[in-house]
């Protein structure tokens, strides 16, 4: 197993594309890719105002509530209410979306895949559990509350910390708390998978 740790205190915060709030990106690929040529994209955002989120063409998006009393999303003129902590949200990333605040500032996370490129799945994991990536995959895991351990190497992450994890087979993973595994898997042009080479911010 292959794991590059991202600590949570190493994160610079950045404005929104839209500039209407702060984003911490835990990973991204390939590398040096910006907002407007990513394949896929992890992050962190505080959201302290109502507002409309940011426009990505082409992009599929899942939205995950960690802290705060929750929002209220309008996607396309449709309303969802976001309240529940750790239950993961999809909607495209081209559609009209406004956010309307339940009571107070929150933070979510944020995954975001370039549609036709690649593709995501989010587990929410509260225990101890085996992560396995194929070939064609990359695993990154983000502690949402309490703490996390790799067995096998002893590797501890605290709160918000990532780790992206490749060649993995059956490897525990210890959570106490919350923890959200992300299964990345990037297709080429002629559309078989293939392994996604990867940023990684430190």
């Amino acid at each position: 197993m292959t794991v590059h740790v991202l600590r949570a205190d190493d994160r610079p915060a950045v404005p929104w594309k839209n500039g209407g709030g702060l984003t911490r990106e835990v990973a991204s690929a390939p590398s040096q890719a910006g907002m407007s040529d990513f394949v896929w994209r992890a992050s962190l955002a505080d959201v302290a105002e109502p507002g409309p989120f940011s426009r990505f063409e082409g992009v599929d998006r899942i939205i995950t509530l960690v802290d705060g009393p929750g929002m209220v999303l309008t996607v396309d003129g449709t309303s969802h209410t976001v309240s529940e902590p750790y239950v993961p949200f999809p909607f495209p990333g081209e559609a009209t979306t406004d956010c309307r605040l339940l009571g107070g500032r929150l933070v979510d996370f944020n995954v975001m895949v370039r549609r036709g490129r690649a593709t995501a799945q989010v587990e929410i994991v509260r225990d101890r559990v085996l992560v396995s990536t194929p070939a064609e995959t990359t695993l990154l895991a983000v502690v949402l509350d309490g703490s996390a351990v790799f067995e096998a190497p002893g590797l501890a992450l605290d709160r918000f910390d990532g780790a992206l994890i490749t060649d993995a087979r059956d490897e525990a993973l210890e959570v106490t708390g919350i923890a959200a595994l992300v299964t990345f898997t990037v297709q080429n042009p002629g559309g078989a998978a293939q392994r996604t080479r990867m940023k990684i911010t430190s």
